[in-house]
């Protein structure tokens, strides 16, 4: 064990931290920031409790679904001593597999009593994602068709933690669905799989040992790092909707991070699958989060052409 691997084992908040996964969790945060801008720039007003309503059952279903993959990966050995990724809490022994599972189950269960609210506001649409959401936490690696497992990862985080997210924030804080909402959706949602396919590109050779048919190990490096270019600077050429929308800012301010985009394809491509990619999943949360937090910006200050 290494001594940042001891540290950890010696301090249990940090060890809960570090299940938690909190470089991840940008995924739940920035879409729940841009659906509540663009309800503020479409309409002059958003509601507060609706956004720290919904940021925090979303980084709840977040953490759970983090604190599932943990147990679950270890239970079908995907994570293992060979493993090149960061140290995992049931992996490494840190945690026994009943108290991750008990605590995605408080998370989940934490994230269902926040909902409440939002359906009574919302409605059944806001029920359907809302379930939907939570069976997924499990259901991304867990259950008899595990979408981690299948090779629908990178979907499944595009719609969830893009398009239904953006648009979910955008529909309880206006009372309407937008094709604006979609189209930030995936402008978020793309940036969001970055980090997966990235992680998906690390583990391959691992991930083929135990039938974790990943894209990676579907079609190869390869064809990943072309995902990875294309999830990296596609959401840049969509914003070129926002200026005929009268929303300029929108479009322009999120291209800052464009340089972003092009030192983490530019090491993609350079760097063979292993150990070598972790540090690049950290320029890949950077691009997700700068890129949102900036088409946030624009929207909610609401400049128009």
């Amino acid at each position: 064990m290494t001594s940042s691997e001891n540290s950890i084992s010696l301090n249990p908040m940090k060890i809960w931290w570090s299940a938690f996964r909190p470089k991840t969790l940008t995924a739940a945060v920035v879409p729940v920031l841009v659906g509540t801008a663009l309800a503020q720039a479409e309409t002059d007003r958003f509601e507060w409790w609706i956004l720290v309503s919904v940021l925090a059952a979303s980084l709840l279903i977040q953490i759970a679904t983090n604190l599932f993959n943990d147990a679950i990966d270890f239970e079908k050995g995907a994570d293992t001593a060979e493993r090149t990724g960061p140290l995992r809490a049931t992996a490494s022994g840190l945690l026994s597999r009943r108290q991750v599972y008990l605590a995605a189950g408080i998370c989940c269960a934490i994230a269902l009593a926040l909902g409440v609210p939002l359906v009574l506001h919302g409605g059944w649409p806001i029920i359907a994602i809302g379930l939907i959401s939570l069976f997924l936490a499990y259901g991304y690696t867990g259950g008899p068709w595990p979408l981690a497992y299948l090779g629908l990862g990178d979907l499944f985080v595009i719609l969830f933690f893009g398009v239904i997210a953006v648009s979910g924030t955008h529909y309880l804080h206006t009372g309407r669905w937008s094709e604006l909402a979609l189209m930030a959706g995936l402008q978020v949602g793309f940036h969001a799989t970055t980090l997966i396919a990235i992680n998906n590109l690390r583990d391959a050779p691992q991930d083929a040992k135990v039938g974790k048919r990943t894209l990676a190990v579907r079609f190869g490096p390869r064809f990943v790092r072309w995902e990875i270019a294309l999830l990296a600077y596609a959401p840049f050429l969509l914003g070129v909707v926002y200026g005929p929308a009268g929303y300029r800012w929108a479009g322009m301010l999120p291209l800052i991070a464009v340089p972003l985009a092009g030192r983490l394809t530019r090491a993609v491509f350079s760097t063979a699958p292993g150990p070598l990619l972790n540090p690049v999943l950290a320029r890949a949360a950077a691009l997700h989060l700068v890129a949102g937090l900036a088409l946030a910006a624009g929207l909610f200050l609401g400049v128009r052409t």
